[in-house]
């Protein structure tokens, strides 16, 4: 009888557990629901239970009697903006929803230029001011967790309580792009105005684009193929990944001259020669003697290990390395790591102190932006508990693969990188919500593959727009000038991506925000995040709300004169400076020299000594190149080029 009468006893506990109504999270006290729409309310309640929803803009009741397995859903229309209202959700237990604004929603994704917050990591211009005067209650934040799915999930993860009224704690840490951008929607349009922070620093657009629209896209036929033939399955993917990176290290090994047969030749001994050079660490590799560097880089650093060290475990700190590094000591590998500006501390074990030269040896390997061991001089050292020497000051170093002759590195399935992690998990359960439109900053983690960017981009904007089945507005930030000050370099990956990028403008209710003259040189999240969201505010409040006119100052066509080529542009062209800057020009054998401008309205004229039979001309066309032509609208010119020669 006690059996039974437990068995009952479980039964009640689960339906009463069960009778406590649940909603997707972005429905929390404080939310902003889009003005003007058709807001899903759903959720899970006990089977077969009348849900009663009440709105605080609407006097209808509106039922439901949820299903089976105790998932409802309504819709209800939102009025224009205003509020705060309250929202009741009542199976029997009612549910309150306060604080509620109806306003403006905006999606603000991408990589670590939109997440870059305005304190913490980030730190941008005027930081502490910015955080203090940040009192805007008509203000609401959502930031999404950092998770990935290897199938679409219908459960939105957050950080926090959910939505938050914009003040100073909860914009410290949130997207200051996605702030700047909030807060000069809101001076403009005077209605309440939401932002969802759903970023990922490093990611590639591939991790954000849908399984079935990888599936098209070039380059990726065998990634979506493989996900599929695994059905998605981490231990079988996982499975395939091992083998891909033991082939993917065996043809890295290959061409890396610090390899031979697949065992490490320059970690026994001290090296030296005409091929290694010195650096001085720590500092990015950058602005160290090897500008525009991406790839693997071998650094070694002998020093003179105690006789009382011997045969101790030693610890050594190598400061924060970008991106990965393998280290070695007397020729032995003791540990591996990975992340980008993440700090290494590793340990030497016993049998491997010996008294007198201790050779150090750390292959690091950089994807993009800056590389190297970076950190502070007091982050390098290798010590025996109180006895510590430093590391810093002079390395030796020998250049191992360019990036550029690295076969491409597979993408572990558990990476944040992996085709369509973050999609299913922090874009595809956010479907049912209505948005205005999004807002998107990304493209550094493509930058090598620029020719393959053009149409992923395009396929990842049609694929979000597709999901919400809502053709919205979408407004990406164009990359800002980073690396060496250049300005003939044909070869640039950044300015072949910006490229690819401004190609998504053929795509309607597109806009692009040009920031090639923001940037900075050596830090790759550059610091005027302001000016960022303002821009894309102007694009918005142009071409979503009416509100003024947002032209891009753009290359329009050109043709050849008299050993000048003359382009002409959509409106008047404004130096800022003496001369006009940043402009290259081909002749017949296709090799760029620095031209000569001169600015007249809407045309330039474009020549140089080196070149009698001009062809083509490129502007801006570098990683960080010298512009200084804005359009009459104050906003920077376009960088572009007349020619396809590569």
């Amino acid at each position: 009888m006690n059996k039974y009468l437990f068995l009952l006893f479980f039964l009640c506990v689960s339906m009463s557990m069960q009778a406590k109504i649940s909603l997707p999270a972005y429905f929390t006290d404080n939310m902003i629901v889009q003005q003007k729409s058709m807001l899903t309310i759903s959720g899970v309640s006990a089977a077969g239970k009348e849900v009663v929803v009440k709105v605080g803009w609407n006097s209808k009741d509106f039922r439901v009697t949820s299903g089976m397995d105790g998932k409802f859903e309504v819709q209800v229309p939102t009025p224009k903006a205003g509020g705060p209202y309250t929202i009741t959700i009542d199976d029997g237990e009612p549910l309150f929803l306060q604080n509620v604004l109806v306003g403006e929603v905006w999606l603000c994704s991408g990589q670590s230029n939109m997440e870059m917050p305005v304190a913490g990591w980030g730190k941008v211009m005027n930081y502490e001011k910015e955080i203090a005067e940040a009192i805007y209650p008509s203000i609401r934040l959502l930031q999404v967790k950092k998770v990935i799915s290897h199938v679409p999930s219908e459960k939105l993860e957050i950080n926090g309580d959910g939505w938050k009224e914009c003040s100073p704690s909860s914009v410290e840490n949130f997207s200051a792009v996605a702030y700047f951008y909030a807060r000069n929607l809101w001076e403009k349009l005077k209605v309440p105005v939401g932002v969802i922070d759903c970023t990922w620093g490093g990611t590639p657009a591939e991790a954000w684009t849908s399984l079935s629209a990888l599936k098209h896209v070039w380059g990726f036929e065998e990634d979506a193929a493989r996900i599929e033939q695994c059905r998605a399955d981490r231990e079988l993917l996982m499975a395939k990944y091992q083998d891909d990176m033991t082939d993917w290290e065996k043809r890295l090994n290959d061409c890396d001259p610090g390899m031979k047969n697949n065992v490490p030749c320059w970690t026994s001994n001290e090296q030296s020669g005409d091929d290694w050079k010195q650096m001085n660490l720590p500092g990015a590799w950058e602005h160290n003697g090897l500008p525009d560097f991406d790839g693997s880089v071998w650094f070694q650093k002998v020093v003179d290990i105690p006789s009382e060290w011997e045969g101790k475990t030693l610890t050594l700190n190598l400061g924060k390395i970008d991106d990965k590094d393998i280290t070695y000591f007397n020729g032995k590998e003791i540990a591996r790591g990975d992340g980008y500006y993440v700090k290494r501390t590793y340990s030497v074990p016993a049998e491997l102190v010996k008294s007198g030269k201790g050779i150090i040896t750390v292959k690091v390997q950089d994807q993009s932006g800056t590389g190297g061991i970076c950190g502070s001089p007091e982050e390098l050292s290798i010590d025996a508990g109180n006895d510590k020497i430093s590391l810093a000051g002079m390395w030796n170093y020998r250049v191992g693969v360019p990036l550029s002759q690295q076969p491409q590195v597979p993408f572990s399935p558990d990476s944040q990188n992996y085709p369509s992690v973050l999609y299913n998990a922090m874009v595809y359960p956010l479907r049912n919500f209505p948005i205005k439109g999004a807002i998107w900053y990304q493209g550094e983690a493509n930058v090598e593959r620029a020719v393959q960017y053009t149409p992923l981009f395009q396929s990842m904007i049609t694929d979000w727009r597709n999901l919400w089945k809502n053709d919205f507005p979408f407004y990406f930030v164009q990359l800002a000038n980073f690396l060496n000050m250049q300005e003939v370099q044909p070869n640039s990956t950044w300015a072949h991506l910006r490229e690819a990028q401004a190609n998504a403008l053929h795509l309607e209710k597109t806009g692009m925000v040009v920031t090639i003259d923001i940037g900075e040189a050596y830090d790759i999240h550059p610091k005027n995040k302001q000016e960022v969201g303002a821009r894309l505010a102007r694009l918005a409040l142009a071409d979503t709300y009416g509100k003024g006119k947002y032209d891009i100052p753009m290359y329009k066509s050109f043709k050849i004169e008299k050993g000048a080529v003359i382009l002409s542009f959509n409106q008047n062209i404004i130096v800022k400076g003496e001369i006009p800057t940043g402009f290259a020009i081909a002749g017949p054998d296709m090799k760029f020299y620095p031209a000569h401008a001169i600015v007249k309205g809407n045309m330039i004229t474009v020549t140089s000594p080196d070149v009698t039979v001009p062809i083509a001309v490129r502007y801006g066309w570098a990683d960080n190149p010298p512009c200084n032509l804005y359009g009459e609208n104050g906003l920077p010119l376009t960088p572009f080029r007349t020619d396809s020669f590569e």
